[in-house]
């Protein structure tokens, strides 16, 4: 990685008595892929929207390192969470208006369309209004007025919302795609597994205070205490009693047990299969979903607590 393309120093927020984010820094370095998680209402929007000037900061500082010369947010795409389709107008007639925001001559403009329409299968709907596209046809269309331009940082609030899991597929391989030719991503979530497969780094925020700021692979070091996931009809109560565990988190009928360095994982398997069905058992790293409920202090068994409220 070389110099970061995003500075933010230390960024405060407030809202009335509402403290949105507070004292928040994260540098984004340039051409990786970059997360901001944590739970809806945590401050995500809100940073976001004080990175690309559209609110100021109370305090603090952001440093966008972007190529100089002409209009520099020519140089950034940004999709916002409330998406913004002109749905009387077609496909095409969207994605062109968009592309002259930016600074895209027609004639480049053009071909961009088709190949990018080619790429996510949606040629067929060029010369439709918006507004007879699926939800998910929508947003990839929205996607692409945010990369037409070829950004070199490309922000993204909440980018797989409302995506079935075939096009979250997708995008998250253009994503990856995209590092690979110099762009920086940065994108918000309170999914974690999605940063999870995509990230090269992240920073965790709740409440708007920043919990966690590391890359992947510090993060998996510092936190590669042995985890076991169970599935099965277990009583979740019994599984916190025992011999080495740590705390559970469960799902349903999902259980996450953090084990301290003392368990004997033999034992404690054989025990729980004796504690009633057990349909999947194994040895795995701690989740990001995981390793946010600890390092945030979230003391019950799903994160639907920490989810509660909208996003600011």
């Amino acid at each position: 990685m070389s110099d970061p393309v995003l500075v933010v120093d230390r960024i405060t927020k407030r809202f009335g008595h509402l403290t949105a984010v507070n004292e928040l820094s994260l540098s984004v370095p340039r051409g990786s892929v970059y997360g901001m998680i944590g739970p809806n209402g945590a401050g995500k929007t809100t940073t976001i929207r004080m990175i690309l000037d559209i609110i100021g900061p109370d305090s603090g500082t952001v440093t966008l390192n972007v190529a100089t010369g002409g209009d520099r947010s020519d140089r950034i795409g940004y999709m916002p969470e409330e998406r913004g389709l002109y749905r009387k107008m077609t496909v095409e007639q969207n994605l062109l208006f968009f592309a002259s925001l930016k600074s895209v001559p027609n004639a480049e403009a053009h071909p961009r369309i088709d190949r990018w329409l080619k790429r996510l299968d949606l040629s067929d709907w060029k010369k439709r209004p918006v507004e007879e596209l699926s939800k998910g046809m929508q947003q990839k269309v929205q996607f692409l007025t945010t990369i037409l331009h070829e950004p070199e940082l490309l922000v993204l609030d909440e980018l797989f919302s409302g995506l079935d899991p075939v096009n979250t597929e997708i995008m998250k391989d253009l994503l990856l795609e995209m590092r690979l030719h110099g762009t920086t991503v940065l994108f918000s979530t309170h999914v974690m597994e999605q940063a999870e497969k995509v990230c090269d780094a992240i920073c965790m925020i709740d409440h708007g205070n920043k919990v966690l700021d590391a890359t992947l692979d510090d993060i998996r070091s510092e936190f590669g205490r042995n985890a076991l996931l169970v599935e099965g009809d277990l009583p979740a109560a019994s599984l916190k009693t025992l011999p080495g565990v740590e705390s559970v988190r469960s799902d349903r009928r999902r259980f996450e047990l953090t084990l301290g360095s003392t368990a004997d994982v033999h034992e404690l398997m054989s025990t729980i299969v004796g504690l009633g069905y057990v349909e999947r058992m194994e040895r795995q790293r701690p989740s990001l979903h995981h390793i946010f409920l600890e390092v945030a202090g979230y003391k019950g068994d799903t994160l639907a607590q920490a989810e509660a409220g909208d996003d600011t």
